[in-house]
């Protein structure tokens, strides 16, 4: 594809991503009259984000990956890829492809090499070996995205790195996609996932992993479920190295209180069919960001949170949600049979704020407005 020379050649490099409408959402926002983008995608087959980046007329490279045998093959091909493409900028998402892309970067001499750093504390609490690749990846960067306060104080107090190389720029969302969502998109959820006459709806979209605490969750509902006869918890993204942990703990629920959902593409109408949406991680550092805090509230869903990630920036208790403490059944329980009980106007103040909040701190149009700005920092050496 011919490169009009005029415009800065900027490549995002992501691994092992399916669906994802946060890059629909750059490539649809972005000013292209500046950026000739490319897209470099370390994959282990076709995805969905491939199809559109095609469908849509824009640059992309597919570099098979399934795991550590096939680093050296995508280093050099990212490699031969950057330099086919004459690379101005680079910007890597996700931890594999950081890591191999910023050194394939580094070693060209690109001049700006910038990674949205996506974790929090996970490798300092799981993996602590990965730290030595973590503070790599900040050494082969030029340019460091923060998506919250919490990942910049990670960056700076425990990796070392210099405040003037961190950028905080939150995820931007199109929260209108939230909002008014058409009504047979939902009912047609309801019926694939047999919810037709569940009250109330209790939603977790979640991966199964010990620290979003979703095991704190399963307990009170199992509390509530005996008060509510027809309440259903469904735990969306179901999936993760504590499933089998979870697993046990469901097996304390009837079969017909909750459902897996593995994956489901319309995220918009599955917000809708909750009554209460709760997120809960087990500490404050745990959620790097905690994008499900922004989305259950623009979707206007009463929610329950512990102030992890970006909570910590705009959560207010009794304000835009119900905030509860680390690890405690007990509370989640109190606040959900709080919100269940409270009056309409009370659920309705909630919504109003939560939406208001969300539209305040984390518009598409904030996010894209940073990061041409962070693209433009050096523009004279491009």
């Amino acid at each position: 594809m011919k490169k009009d020379t005029r415009r800065v050649n900027l490549v995002y490099i992501l691994s092992n991503l399916g669906k994802a409408v946060a890059f629909e959402w750059i490539t649809e926002n972005l000013d292209c009259s500046k950026y000739n983008i490319t897209f470099i995608l370390l994959n282990p087959g076709e995805s969905s984000l491939e199809l559109y980046l095609k469908k849509n007329n824009i640059e992309v490279y597919r570099i098979l990956y399934r795991g550590k045998k096939d680093v050296l093959h995508a280093f050099i091909s990212i490699y031969k890829i950057l330099k086919k493409e004459k690379a101005a900028i680079i910007h890597a998402h996700l931890f594999e492809a950081s890591l191999i892309g910023l050194c394939a970067g580094k070693l060209l001499g690109v001049p700006m090499r910038i990674y949205t750093r996506h974790h929090a504390t996970l490798h300092h609490m799981y993996f602590p070996r990965a730290v030595y690749y973590d503070r790599l990846i900040n050494a082969m960067a030029t340019d460091i995205v923060a998506i919250s306060n919490n990942v910049q104080t990670i960056l700076t107090s425990l990796e070392g790195v210099r405040p003037d190389k961190i950028h905080l720029i939150h995820h931007g969302f199109k929260l209108e996609d939230f909002q008014e969502i058409p009504t047979q998109r939902i009912l047609a959820l309801k019926k694939k996932y047999q919810l037709e006459g569940a009250y109330p709806i209790v939603g977790v979209i979640s991966r199964y992993i010990e620290w979003k605490g979703i095991q704190y969750i399963i307990t009170a509902f199992k509390k509530l479920s005996s008060t509510y006869p027809n309440a259903c918890l469904v735990l969306a993204n179901a999936n993760g190295p504590f499933k089998e942990e979870i697993g046990k703990i469901l097996k304390d629920l009837p079969q017909d209180k909750y459902r897996e959902i593995l994956f489901e593409e319309d995220v918009f109408a599955l917000y809708q069919l909750f009554n209460v949406f709760i997120h809960t991680p087990i500490d404050e550092h745990a959620e790097a960001f905690g994008q499900t805090y922004v989305e259950a509230l623009a979707a206007g869903i009463p929610s329950i949170f512990t102030l992890s990630g970006v909570a910590n920036e705009f959560i207010r208790d009794g304000e835009n949600a119900l905030v509860v403490p680390f690890k405690n059944d007990i509370a989640i329980y109190d606040a959900l049979v709080s919100l269940l009980t409270q009056e309409e106007q009370i659920r309705a103040k909630l919504i109003k704020e939560g939406r208001e909040d969300v539209n305040r701190y984390f518009s598409l149009e904030s996010m894209i407005a940073a990061l041409d700005k962070l693209y433009k920092k050096n523009e004279s050496n491009y």
